[in-house]
């Protein structure tokens, strides 16, 4: 169980009784040296917007000859996004794609109908220690994109628009927001962005996407009268813009976007409105019916309890 000190809102104080839906602590796993924290799905709450999947790596240091190594893996009916802090993970898919992803950058993989990939550390970089810290994420896909062809798109970090202002920078990552637009395309109107907030600096949420949460990364937030701490995910109440106040000097990712047309099933790594579409891909994985990552035919995870 898990407590959050937040003082009850004084009368009057529409802020404080407005601002917060819900606040979701993530559940932390420790992979061998290298902590992940998983706010979405959670008990509470399965999506935010179209987001349905959250996880923050690290911060993590590797020692020398050590890094990331997921091996060829599947997925269907959700498009994933890699977005780093710090670091470097190398990407390769069923594809073709072969793609480093360095800090400020978008990976936006759609599986669509199906699609295997890898993430590991280059060889070059695991010759030494090296830190990452990032966030992983899986977008549903709307019940009439479920099935569309698989697609790769990387968008370097020079081509996010950036908008800044007493103490705040906001990277556009999807979306529309402070008057900026991403170039990056998504299935149904999503909102992510990176804001870097110095200490006392304040920034307001505009009130026009739907769904919007915010997931503090490092330092500290106030919200209405709450403080919140990294690795807090703060849904906000809809309808309403909301301000956020750096308490320290604070990494902070707004996410968020139109509802999904409605629930979806999960597992393992598959996305799907339909509990048979899921059973298919079982199926199709333990028979390995899904294509090959070109250069990594061999390895692969194999489907969990066989």
């Amino acid at each position: 169980m898990s407590f959050h000190e937040c003082p009850d809102p004084m009368p009057g104080d529409s802020a404080a009784v407005d601002a917060i839906e819900q606040v979701i602590v993530p559940r932390s796993k420790d992979l061998g040296g290298f902590d992940v924290r998983r706010a979405l799905p959670a008990r509470e709450r399965q999506m935010v917007g179209p987001f349905i999947f959250w996880d923050q790596m690290g911060p993590a240091l590797f020692d020398a000859g050590k890094g990331i190594d997921v091996r060829p893996h599947p997925h269907i009916g959700l498009a994933t996004i890699t977005y780093l802090f710090d670091g470097q993970i190398y990407h390769r898919d069923s594809l073709g794609s072969s793609q480093a992803i360095n800090p400020g950058d978008v990976n936006w993989m759609t599986a669509g109908r199906g699609i295997v990939h890898s993430e590991r550390t280059d060889p070059v970089w695991s010759a030494q220690k090296r830190p990452l810290f990032g966030i992983q994420s899986w977008i549903a896909l709307p019940k009439g994109k479920e099935e569309d062809e698989p697609a790769f798109v990387h968008i370097g970090q020079s081509q996010l628009p950036i908008e800044e202002g007493e103490g705040v920078r906001a990277r556009i990552i999807a979306g529309s927001m402070f008057g900026r637009t991403s170039p990056l395309q998504t299935a149904s109107p999503t909102i992510y962005v990176d804001l870097a907030m110095t200490a006392g600096s304040t920034t307001t949420i505009p009130a026009e996407h739907e769904d919007r949460a915010v997931y503090v990364a490092s330092g500290s937030v106030v919200i209405g009268a709450c403080q919140f701490d990294a690795g807090q995910l703060v849904v906000l109440q809809g309808g309403v813009p909301v301000d956020v106040k750096a308490g320290s000097g604070a990494k902070v990712l707004i996410l968020g976007g139109e509802p999904m047309d409605g629930p979806r099933n999960i597992w393992w790594n598959f996305v799907s409105s339909s509990r048979e579409r899921l059973e298919q891909a079982k199926e199709d994985w333990r028979q390995r019916r899904f294509d090959t990552v070109p250069g990594d035919e061999s390895d692969f995870i194999p489907l969990p309890g066989t």
